[in-house]
């Protein structure tokens, strides 16, 4: 069998450029064009791609290694599955290439009806779901000169995310920190007496803001000649898809498709889901009234952030949460600024506690709750169940296209984001968690251009996650509980807000800043962050753990002074040891 020397190509200028890191081992299968080292220069990294399909029988190369151009990386044994002349490796931000074991194991499509039902219309691109992701698909399958059709259940483009999701939220959650702060401005000197809320008025803005993004989304889909197909759409064949519509049924056929069908609202079993007071999250998005009491089953994200409208608005809220900690799977010493400010605002936070049941009364609905601490039975004018969300992947029809769905309704996909059929994609929340909206653009980017016969992979190394509660919450990369959990050795810089100049002058300070580091390499591989505006902060952390900035580079960076982001910097200093703002002292 053949063996061929795997070189670095052509890196520009570049000489004596160290590995940073091997993406191969000897012994693994690799195909053309998957990256077998990383290099670093001037922070820029780079892949050294594999010239030809085989197996790895040696690694010429170790981190710390200096190469330049034609210098041997590797040595495969062909299989022969194809070689390519080398180019010019292209500098990246991006995460490394995963090795095959990283990604999931796809099998191969089965089963799969030789015929198909004839067609209304027909598209090389069809996208079944007009979310984040399913629109940013079509758009950018669009620009890249595909024929796309968008399929879409709601009278307008957004999908959950912009119609009664995200945006709708975030619309409210403004209202409600203008009342915060207008209450908090009588401290410092300002009143303004009590809100008059006028329901109907700030569902009116609401709405507008909603209509504004979602038109705006059909104008670029009338741009760039994307059709929109309105109804519920579920597959008919490999080739087709069935949509209900207001006028019946319409059969579209295509030669490839995205799958962009979401998710939807987990509601617990053995709730009186008749009553409308008993909402989830879409129902509470609709501001019928303003519950005198709520309960709020949940003490996640999103059952947070409806419990901040909610208290804003003037109602009793009481949270039951069933996990030791709000925001399971964030940090605890992140979430602790949270809880001890709803802790003063609320009826009652309820930890490790459940709701055995809830009763549909004349005056309200009657929950009781089990636990150790748990309050006796009460009764409620509204309850919000907010317990997560499952995703929708075994509601269209997948198995007449052959696509393999989980029993929890998940679609595995590899790195192009396809499914076990080769033509067919799978993206944002039917491929699991994070369930996030900016999860999903990226995927139906990458999944977009494979369909346009693109090389493409999804290859983001972190994924940043957001709470718009009051005070904000965001976190990204490795979180210190993972880190112990995974015995990694991690130093942290934490940077109190306390001690922000423009935390002090906002009267906010009850939040903080922290960097992870990798001990070893002085690279950032996580960050936390609870206070004022953490949402937008976070973005300098993720941008720095793509980039594999060290601690030096994060701290020497000038922040505006006074910001809030300062403390991203000083959070790397703390870490360093050089911060000034701070008194630390020195370990012995």
């Amino acid at each position: 069998m053949a063996r061929i020397e795997v070189r670095v190509p052509d890196i520009g200028n570049y000489q004596d450029v160290p590995v940073i890191e091997l993406l191969v081992k000897p012994g693994d299968a690799v195909r053309v064009d998957q990256g077998l080292v990383t290099l670093e220069s001037d922070k820029a990294t780079m892949e050294v791609p594999s010239s030809a399909a085989g197996t790895v029988a040696e690694l010429r190369v170790k981190v710390g290694d200096r190469v330049a151009e034609g210098s041997v990386v590797a040595v495969l044994e062909d299989a022969g599955l194809g070689t390519r002349d080398p180019g010019p490796v292209q500098a990246s931000a991006a995460a490394p290439a995963a090795t095959p074991d990283a990604s999931p194991r796809v099998p191969a499509v089965s089963g799969v009806p030789a015929s198909a039902p004839a067609t209304d219309l027909s598209c090389q691109l069809l996208v079944l779901g007009a979310g984040p992701g399913g629109y940013t698909a079509a758009f950018r399958g669009a620009d890249l000169g595909l024929d796309v059709i968008l399929v879409e259940r709601y009278p307008t483009l957004g999908g959950v995310c912009l119609n009664v999701g995200c945006i709708p939220s975030k619309a409210l959650l403004h209202a409600a920190r203008v009342i915060d702060e207008a209450a908090h401005a009588a401290e410092i000197g300002i009143g303004f007496g009590a809100p008059q809320i006028d329901l109907p008025k700030l569902r009116g803005f609401k709405d507008q803001v909603v209509g504004k993004l979602t038109q705006g989304l059909a104008g670029m889909a009338r741009q760039r000649k994307v059709r929109v197909v309105q109804g519920t759409g579920s597959f008919a064949s490999p080739h087709s898809v069935s949509v209900q519509t207001a006028g019946g049924v319409q059969t579209i056929g295509f030669e490839h498709a995205v799958i962009a069908a979401g998710s939807q609202a987990v509601k617990l079993p053995g709730l009186p889901w008749g009553d409308p007071r008993l909402m989830d999250s879409t129902d509470a998005l609709l501001l019928a009234d303003t519950p005198k009491k709520l309960l709020v089953i949940g003490g996640g994200i999103i059952g947070l952030e409806m419990a901040c409208v909610y208290d804003a608005l003037g109602s009793e809220v009481t949270v039951v949460e069933l996990f030791d900690q709000l925001m399971p799977g964030c940090d605890p010493d992140l979430v602790r600024p949270l809880a001890q400010r709803l802790g003063k605002r609320y009826g009652g936070i309820h930890l490790q506690t459940k709701v055995a049941g809830v009763v549909a009364q004349a005056d309200g609905l009657l929950a009781s709750f089990e636990g150790d601490k748990a309050p006796p039975p009460t009764l409620y004018d509204r309850v919000l169940c907010a317990v997560g969300r499952s995703p929708n992947g075994r509601k269209i029809g997948a198995e007449k296209a052959g696509v393999t769905v989980s029993d929890r309704g998940f679609i595995a996909v590899d790195k192009q984001m396809r499914t076990n059929v080769p033509h067919i994609f799978a993206i944002g929340d039917i491929v699991g968690q994070p369930m996030l909206a900016h999860k999903a653009t990226h995927e139906g980017k990458v999944a977009a251009e494979v369909a346009a016969g693109h090389k493409s992979e999804f290859v983001a190394r972190v994924i940043p996650s957001v709470a718009y509660t009051d005070p904000e919450i965001a976190w990204v990369g490795v979180t210190e509980t993972e880190a112990k959990a995974q015995g990694l050795q991690v130093g942290v810089g934490k940077f109190p807000h306390a001690a922000s100049g423009r935390a002090i002058g906002i009267d906010r300070t009850e939040g903080f800043t922290k960097l992870i580091f990798d001990e070893d390499s002085h690279r950032v591989i996580g960050a936390g962050i609870v206070g004022p505006s953490a949402g937008d902060l976070i973005a300098e952390a993720a941008l720095a753990i793509e980039m594999g900035c060290e601690a030096a580079d994060i701290g020497l960076t000038i922040h505006p002074h006074p910001t809030l982001s300062e403390s991203v910097g000083m959070a790397a200093e703390v870490y360093e040891g050089t911060i000034t703002d701070l008194y630390v002292p020195k370990k012995r």
